[in-house]
């Protein structure tokens, strides 16, 4: 029988690689900076989170997304970034690597070139107006996950209850998630992205 499998194993054909630009709607991950320096950020030595950085809300990724589930890690015949492209993105990214650690994964699935997939980004990144009380926040603070929701639609009243998503991770938060068309309009989230952080008491940590 372990002979019929292996040999069964050998024929089967490969797993069909998902397919650049067959998508539903885009997620915006912002993460909040200092919780992820405080998390693993400052273990990495990464320079998102060295002395004077003052990263607050940070382009974690634009992502390809299905009504339901995502495509990743696509084939496709265009060209990948260049260090210079990757580098241009650090001010909103954090760092050049995970520009290029987000183009591999999710870029590639957008069906773009990479400056265009990066062009986007940006444009999303900018589309989006950050609350004052996030900027200007010198101090660690606790507060109810909801509050970074409602700030958020408040300042961007296009954007839905359904539409922006905040997750926490070790009792802290962790990211704003924001659903746009392929246009970059805001929409609802699909059933499996709003998925908001219940916690009372969220760590919210303060920008160096």
């Amino acid at each position: 029988m372990w002979k019929w499998l292996a040999a069964a194993a050998l024929i089967a054909p490969p797993a069909l690689a998902d397919e650049a630009g067959d998508f539903d709607y885009y997620v915006m991950a912002l993460s909040w900076s200092p919780n992820w320096c405080d998390r693993e950020g400052r273990a990495r030595n990464s320079p998102q989170c060295a002395p004077g950085a003052n990263y607050g809300w940070v382009l974690h990724g634009l992502w390809p997304q299905h009504e339901y589930g995502y495509p990743q890690d696509c084939r496709t015949s265009v060209q990948p970034p260049s260090r210079g492209q990757t580098a241009a993105m650090a001010d909103i990214m954090g760092t050049s690597g995970l520009a290029w650690y987000q183009w591999n994964k999710h870029g590639s699935c957008s069906g773009l070139t990479s400056q265009a997939y990066f062009d986007l980004a940006r444009r999303a990144y900018d589309s989006v107006d950050i609350p004052q009380a996030f900027r200007e926040l010198n101090r660690d603070v606790t507060l109810p996950a909801s509050l970074i929701e409602e700030a958020f639609i408040d300042k961007n009243p296009d954007l839905s209850p359904d539409g922006v998503t905040v997750t926490c991770r070790d009792g802290a938060i962790q990211e704003a998630r924001i659903c746009l068309t392929k246009d970059l309009e805001p929409r609802d989230c699909g059933a499996d992205v709003v998925r908001d952080c219940t916690l009372q008491s969220a760590t919210f940590g303060a920008i160096d």
